[in-house]
């Protein structure tokens, strides 16, 4: 079960995003948070994602990115996917800099589902045809139908 088409809106994808720093990044995804979720604030949510990047960088590799932070008030997880016009260093396992970026937002109390998401999140850009396809993909609406029609591999 895809548990990603549920978390992702389309008001939360955008593509050809221009940062120069991982702070700018997690400004713009803060936003876009801050917008679709109301009464959330922004600033709070950089402050999470740069915390939980002190502890270790989100980097998984391949140009990916999987930033995620546990956020006070939130009801259930949400996420954002940006990719980036220009490749931003990430201190990733491989050196190689990110230019596709999920960001997930979870409520302090996470649970299993959560890990359940970022497993999911990570199987399926640790997919070289989707990573391809993301990166090729001609505009928020075709990154969506690729994130709702993804399906994880049975365990």
């Amino acid at each position: 079960m895809n548990l990603l088409r549920d978390i992702l809106p389309p008001t939360n994808i955008r593509t050809d995003v221009q940062a120069r720093t991982r702070r700018a990044l997690f400004e713009l995804a803060a936003t876009l948070f801050a917008e679709s979720m109301g009464g959330i604030d922004a600033g709070a949510i950089v402050e999470s994602l740069l915390a939980r990047e002190r502890l270790g960088s989100t980097g998984l590799g391949h140009g990916v990115a999987v930033p995620h932070a546990r956020i006070s008030g939130l009801s259930g997880p949400l996420g954002a996917f940006l990719r980036l016009a220009t490749p931003l260093p990430f201190e990733a396992p491989d050196a190689v800099p990110v230019s596709l970026v999920f960001v997930l937002l979870v409520p302090e109390q996470a649970t299993e589902r959560h890990l359940q998401i970022l497993a999911q999140i990570a199987e399926m850009l640790s997919d070289g045809q989707v990573r391809e396809q993301l990166q090729a993909a001609a505009d928020a609406l075709a990154v969506r139908r690729l994130f709702t029609s993804w399906e994880p591999h049975l365990r």
